[in-house]
């Protein structure tokens, strides 16, 4: 076995950054992808018609326009669960490392959830998760 010549083969070694050794990974990834696409397309060429163009609905045939509003309580619903979403990784992050934790960490973890229970009961009281037309106090 010969020792690795450090001088004439460092233009491609995978230890010593380098140009050319991106450039031939870059154009490697560039030539596979373009093959790929070409395979795409000669294997399996487009079926253009009606029904292939109208647009994947679950099986449900569109009848209105593309540009129809969904009611405001999807949006609201929606928003809820994203707050309470990002909610539950924080709280799920703070009890994995619990048993490493001090009393200013479950303070901070009370002082976000009371922020969380707050915003809440706002959002209870201003009507956010009825999903009828008419306000009630």
């Amino acid at each position: 076995m010969t020792p690795l010549n450090v001088t004439t083969d460092s233009l491609l070694s995978p230890w010593e950054p380098g140009g050319f050794a991106l450039t031939v990974f870059a154009c490697a990834t560039v030539g596979l992808v373009a093959v790929i696409l070409f395979l795409t397309k000669f294997v399996n060429p487009r079926k253009r018609g009606l029904e292939k163009d109208r647009p994947y609905e679950c099986g449900v045939i569109p009848s209105d326009s593309a540009t129809a509003r969904y009611p405001l309580p999807f949006a609201l619903v929606a928003m809820v669960f994203l707050i309470f979403d990002v909610e539950t990784a924080f709280i799920y992050a703070w009890a994995v490392s619990f048993e490493r934790m001090d009393v200013a960490s479950f303070l901070s973890i009370a002082a976000f959830i009371g922020v969380l229970l707050i915003s809440l009961w706002y959002l209870c009281r201003k009507g956010g998760l009825q999903w009828s037309t008419r306000r009630t106090r």
